[in-house]
């Protein structure tokens, strides 16, 4: 049995996987099928769809849309607001779900407020995506991304401070 926390106005479906020590916070709701690891913090007014992965100590902040086909490994960070994708042409009147592009954020990454992640990236280990970014492509290991599109200006450590 799993020892996590859930706030009462918060919604977990029968079927969800929540490692132990997980925080889940006002108005959140995790769908049957997602994965959570231990020791994560999901901020206020979060979503979670089914197939989702988030590895162990994977922060997500408020207001943020995690969709099926995105994987977090541990230590990920996802800034408020910032915004997954999983179809790379939608249209109201089609129906794409078999067209769920997968998008990876490996170990340690950081993702910023507002930034968007278009479906069927991979953000390496350690990177940095900067606030508002638009990232359209394969990021690599301790990249650091901002911009729109997003480009990579320089590199970070696995603090996150910028390298010269």
């Amino acid at each position: 049995m799993n020892n996590y926390q859930a706030h009462s106005t918060a919604v977990i479906d029968e079927g969800a996987v929540i490692g132990n020590g997980t925080k889940i916070w006002h108005f959140s709701h995790v769908m049957s099928g997602a994965m959570l690891g231990e020791n994560c913090r999901i901020g206020q007014n979060v979503f979670i769809a089914p197939q989702v992965v988030l590895g162990n100590n994977v922060k997500v902040q408020n207001n943020v849309s995690v969709y099926t086909g995105v994987v977090c490994e541990d230590d990920v960070f996802l800034g408020p607001s910032c915004v997954f994708t999983n179809v790379i042409n939608p249209r109201s009147f089609i129906s794409r779900m078999e067209e769920f592009r997968p998008t990876l954020v490996k170990k340690g990454a950081t993702i910023g407020a507002n930034a968007t992640i278009i479906c069927g990236v991979t953000i390496g280990e350690y990177a940095m995506i900067g606030a508002g970014a638009v990232v359209t492509k394969d990021v690599p290991d301790y990249a650091l991304i901002v911009g729109n599109p997003g480009k990579q200006i320089g590199w970070v450590d696995k603090e996150g401070n910028t390298l010269k």
